[in-house]
C-alpha cells in the first residue's frame, strides 16, 4: 500500500509542479507563527486528499520547515508528520473526524508524559482552491471525481493558497487536561470549527443578488417613510419618488463580480511588479486573527493616492482574506472606470449628503445592510487623498453610520483595522504642489488615467502596516457603557463624543504605524538645510542619526524603520527616478543637492514621518537655542507647546508620558554626543552642533506658523477666528517668499484653523472670543525664544502693518 501510495504521489507531482502555483500564507510562518523548529511540528490538513499534501509539502520545503511526509522520530518513537482530519464526504454523508486521527492526536498527548522538555507544535495548513463566495456553490476538490479535479486544478491552479494557522502546542493542553481519548476528540472538533473561520474568512458569505437586496432595501420601513417625505417635500407622487430612490441606490451600490475580481488579482500582479520593486506588508497576522475569529473588519486607511484602493484591497487578496466592499467618491465614477470599480467592490458616495435627507437615509441603509450580511468595509475618513503627506481631520460621517449599525445590533462584533499606507513615489505629487499653490483640482477622468499611465514606471517601494485594530465594541463598553441602551430621539446623546473619539483613535493608531523609508529620510535631511545641500558624509551621519534614534526613542512598537545601512539608503534614493537628489563634486568632495522644484515635492514624503521627529526636534530646537539649558525649561517648553503639536500631527502620546519622553530623547542625544550634561544644564556639544542643527530644523516651520498667529493676536485681541486664519495665511505667504521656504502645506488654511481650534480648546480665548492676552503672551514669548531674529522681524512687521491697515483701511 506504501510503495503505491508513492508511485501516486509521484506520478500526481508532474502535473501539480507544471498547472499549479500556490502561495503561502503567511510568507514567513517560522517567524510569524512563532514555530519552534527544535520541537516537533504535526501539519493537520482538514480532510484527506493528496494533491493538497504534496502541494503543503512543497511550499514547506520552500519555506524550510519540516518535510510532512517525514516521520516524527519522537524517543523511539516514529509517528507520522501529518494528518488528514476526515475524509470528506462519500455518498452524501459527511464523516467526522477520522478515528485514525484521534488515535494519532492522543499518541502524541500521552508522549508528554515521560518527557517534560517535549511539545509538540499542531499546525493547520489547508489549501485554498479558488476564492469564490458564488452566488452558487463554488467548486472543491473535496467534492470532485477524477476528471472533474483536473478541470478545477486548471482553472483554480493560479488562484491557490497554501494557509499555515497558528501553532497549537500540546504541552499547554497536556498540562491543563492531560491526555485521553476526550482530549484527542475535543482536538479535532476545535480543528473542524478552526478550518470551517478560515475558509469563511477566506471566502467570506456569499454575493449578494443585487435586485432582491434593493428590494429588502426599498421596503424597509426607514427607506419607506424617508420616499413618503421626499414624495411631500417636493410635492410628486410617491412612485417617482420610490423611482429616485432606486436611482440613488443603482448609484451607490457595488455589483461585485468574483471573476473580475481574479482578473484584477492578475492585471495587479502585473502592474505591481512594473511599478515597485517591492511591496512591504507589516502586521497582517493581526487581521487574520480578527477574521477567524469572526470579526466584522472596518479598513480605514489613510488616503495618499488612488493607488491606495488597489493597493489594500490586493494586499489583503493575498493575505487569504476577502477583499472588502470600498467606499470610493462619486468622480470616480466615471466610464469605464467606475463599472470596473464597481465589480471589484467599489460603492459611490457623494461628496455631501446635506440637504439631501433621501439620499443619506439610503447610503445609511445600505452600509448597515453590508454589515448585517457580514461583509467587510474600508473607507477613507479623511474624505480625500492628502495633498500635503500629512494626515488631514477625519470626516466622521461614515464612523458615524458604523457605530449606528453597531447599536442597532449585529451578529458579529465590529473591529476597526487604521491602515498606513505609504510610498516612496506618489503618482499625483506633482498635481499636489500645484492645486496648494493655488490651481484648480482637475476632475477625474479618462484622459487623465491615460495621463497617469504614461508615468507608469519605477516608483521604489510601497508599504502597507496594519495599525492597532480597535474593537468597537470593547471601546463602547470601556467608554461609553450607555452605547446599548435605545434612545427615545433617535440619535443618542453619546454617540458624536464617541464618534469623535474613535475617529481620533484611528489617526493616532494610522501614525503609530508608520513606514520609514529611504526617501522619506533623505528627504527628511535634506530639507532640514536651509541651502536644501548636504555633503555626502554629513548627510550619512545625520541618516544615521535619525535610525540611532528612532530605534533607541521607538515613537511605538508599530513603526517599521529601514534594516540598510545609511549609505546603502542613499544609494537607493539616487537611483529612483525623479527622486530630484543630484550629486555635484568639487576640490573637497562630493555633495548631495534637491534642487528647489524637487525639494517642493519632497516635503510630500517628509511630511509623512514628520510626526516621529517632532518632538525630538523641539527638544532639540530648545537646546540650540538657549545653548546651555536646564531639564526644566526644556520641559516647561514641550509641555506649552505640545498640545498644539498633538492636534495638528495626531500624536499618542499622553501629556504623563511627555516626561519619560523627553528624558529618553535627552539621553539619546548625549549617547550619539550631539549635547554634553553638565552643571545640571545641557549644552551644545560643539563639534556635532551641525548634527544638532538639522534635526531641530525638522520643527522650525511649524513653530514659526504658531508665532504668526500669535503675534497676530497679541496686535489684534479681539479679531474673530476666522480672520485670524485668513490673516495668518497672508503672512506665512509672504514669509515663505521673503525666507525661502519650499513646503506648500506653510501656508495652508487647514492648518492654521487647526491650530485655532486648538487655541479655543486651550482656553486662549474668553468666553466672548478675545483672546486671553498673558496667555498668549507666555506663550509667544517661549516661541519667540526659538526662532531667528530676522524670520520675528518679519513676521511682526507683517503683523503690524496689518493692524493698522485694518484700525485705518483709508491710509
Amino acid at each position: 500500500m506504501a510503495s503505491f501510495l508513492n508511485f501516486y504521489r509521484k506520478l500526481l507531482n508532474l502535473p501539480l509542479s507544471l498547472l499549479v502555483k500556490s502561495r503561502a500564507i503567511p510568507a514567513d510562518p517560522i517567524n510569524e507563527l512563532s514555530l519552534n523548529l527544535l520541537q516537533p511540528i504535526l501539519y493537520v490538513l482538514p480532510y484527506t486528499s493528496q494533491t493538497d499534501l504534496l502541494i503543503i509539502q512543497k511550499n514547506c520545503l520552500a519555506l524550510n520547515l519540516p518535510d510532512p511526509l517525514q516521520p516524527n522520530e519522537i524517543n523511539g518513537q516514529s509517528l507520522p508528520r501529518y494528518v488528514f482530519l476526515d475524509e470528506g464526504r462519500r455518498f452524501f454523508k459527511s464523516k467526522g473526524a477520522k478515528s485514525e486521527t484521534e488515535s494519532l492526536f492522543y499518541r502524541y498527548l500521552d508522549l508528554h508524559h515521560n518527557d517534560e522538555n517535549l511539545d509538540v507544535q499542531l499546525v493547520p495548513a489547508s489549501v485554498l482552491w479558488g476564492r469564490s463566495p458564488g452566488k452558487e456553490k463554488t467548486p472543491s476538490l473535496r467534492f470532485l471525481g477524477g476528471f472533474q479535479r483536473l478541470i478545477a486544478i486548471l482553472w483554480f491552479g493560479r488562484d491557490n493558497f497554501v494557509r499555515f494557522s497558528q501553532a497549537v502546542g500540546l504541552r499547554s493542553i497536556f498540562t491543563q487536561d492531560g491526555a485521553d481519548e476526550k482530549i484527542a476528540q475535543k482536538l479535532a472538533r476545535i480543528a473542524k470549527i478552526h478550518f470551517a473561520r478560515q475558509r469563511y474568512s477566506a471566502m467570506g458569505p456569499r454575493l449578494p443578488d443585487r435586485e432582491v437586496m434593493f428590494n429588502k432595501l426599498l421596503n424597509s420601513a426607514v427607506i419607506q417613510t424617508a420616499i413618503q417625505e421626499e414624495a411631500t417635500n417636493k410635492k410628486i407622487s410617491e412612485e417617482k419618488a420610490r423611482k429616485e430612490a432606486e436611482k440613488i441606490l443603482n448609484e451607490i451600490a457595488a455589483d461585485v463580480r468574483h471573476e473580475s475580481l481574479r482578473m484584477a488579482d492578475r492585471v495587479l500582479s502585473w502592474l505591481w511588479n512594473k511599478l515597485y520593486q517591492g511591496i512591504n506588508v507589516q502586521n497582517g497576522d493581526r487581521v487574520r486573527k480578527l477574521a477567524l475569529e469572526g470579526h466584522e473588519i472596518v479598513y480605514v486607511p489613510c488616503h495618499r493616492s488612488h493607488m491606495d484602493y488597489l493597493l489594500l484591497s490586493y494586499i489583503l487578496y493575498h493575505q487569504g482574506l476577502v477583499p472588502p466592499h470600498i467606499a470610493a467618491g462619486i468622480n470616480l465614477n466615471f466610464f469605464p472606470a467606475g463599472p470596473i470599480f464597481r465589480s471589484w467592490g467599489a460603492f459611490f458616495i457623494r461628496r455631501t449628503f446635506k440637504g439631501n435627507r433621501l439620499y443619506s437615509t439610503i447610503f445609511r441603509e445600505y452600509l448597515a445592510e453590508l454589515f448585517y450580511r457580514g461583509y467587510s468595509v474600508e473607507y477613507f475618513i479623511e474624505g480625500g487623498r492628502s495633498r500635503t503627506g500629512r494626515l488631514l481631520e477625519p470626516k466622521t460621517g461614515m464612523m458615524s453610520m458604523t457605530l449606528q449599525a453597531l447599536q442597532r445590533g449585529l451578529a458579529r462584533p465590529i473591529s476597526i483595522v487604521p491602515v498606513y499606507i505609504g510610498y516612496e513615489h506618489v503618482l499625483e505629487v506633482d498635481t499636489y504642489a500645484k492645486e496648494l499653490r493655488g490651481a484648480e483640482k482637475e476632475k477625474e477622468n479618462a484622459g487623465l488615467v491615460l495621463r497617469v499611465i504614461k508615468k507608469l514606471r519605477n516608483l521604489g517601494q510601497g508599504y502597507v502596516n496594519f495599525g492597532e485594530p480597535i474593537q468597537l465594541n470593547n471601546y463602547l463598553n470601556q467608554h461609553y457603557p450607555e452605547w446599548k441602551t435605545p434612545s427615545e430621539d433617535g440619535r443618542p446623546t453619546w454617540l458624536n463624543s464617541a464618534v469623535d473619539d474613535v475617529a481620533k483613535e484611528v489617526m493616532l493608531n494610522i501614525n503609530k504605524a508608520a513606514a520609514v523609508n529611504a526617501k522619506n529620510l533623505v528627504g527628511t535631511a535634506l530639507l532640514a538645510s536651509r541651502q536644501r545641500a548636504l555633503t555626502r558624509e554629513l548627510l550619512i551621519e545625520q541618516l544615521n542619526s535619525y535610525l540611532e534614534l528612532l530605534k533607541a526613542v521607538p515613537y511605538s512598537k508599530d513603526i517599521t524603520i529601514p534594516t540598510e545601512s545609511a549609505e546603502e539608503l542613499l544609494e537607493h534614493v539616487l537611483t529612483l527616478p525623479r527622486a530630484g537628489v543630484r550629486t555635484e563634486k568639487d576640490n573637497f568632495g562630493e555633495m548631495m543637492i534637491l534642487d528647489r522644484e524637487s525639494a517642493v515635492l519632497m516635503t510630500y514624503y517628509r511630511n509623512n514621518i514628520q510626526h516621529l521627529f517632532v518632538l525630538p526636534s523641539l527638544v532639540a530646537s530648545v537646546i540650540l537655542h538657549h545653548e546651555a539649558v536646564s531639564k526644566d525649561l526644556i520641559l516647561k517648553t514641550v509641555h506649552q507647546i505640545y498640545p498644539f503639536l498633538q492636534a495638528e500631527l495626531f500624536l499618542h502620546f499622553k501629556n504623563e508620558e511627555i516626561r519619560t519622553q523627553v528624558e529618553t530623547i535627552l539621553a539619546e542625544f548625549a549617547r550619539q554626543k550631539l549635547i554634553k550634561f553638565e552643571s545640571e544644564v545641557y549644552q551644545i556639544n560643539r563639534p556635532r552642533i551641525r548634527t544638532l542643527q538639522l534635526h531641530a530644523a525638522n520643527v522650525r516651520e511649524i513653530l514659526q506658523r504658531y508665532y504668526i498667529s500669535l503675534n497676530i493676536l497679541l496686535e489684534q485681541p479681539e479679531i474673530s477666528r476666522a480672520e485670524l486664519e485668513k490673516e495668518s495665511r497672508l503672512i506665512a505667504q509672504r514669509l515663505s517668499v521673503l525666507h525661502g521656504i519650499n513646503s506648500p502645506e506653510f501656508f495652508d488654511k487647514a492648518l492654521f484653523s487647526t491650530f485655532s481650534t486648538s487655541l479655543k480648546n486651550e482656553g486662549y480665548f474668553d468666553q466672548e472670543g478675545k483672546a486671553i492676552e498673558n496667555k498668549v503672551r507666555q506663550t509667544e514669548d517661549i516661541l519667540r525664544s526659538l526662532i531667528s531674529l530676522e524670520v520675528q522681524l518679519t513676521i511682526q512687521g507683517a503683523s503690524t502693518e496689518k493692524a493698522e491697515t485694518t484700525e485705518n483701511p483709508t491710509a
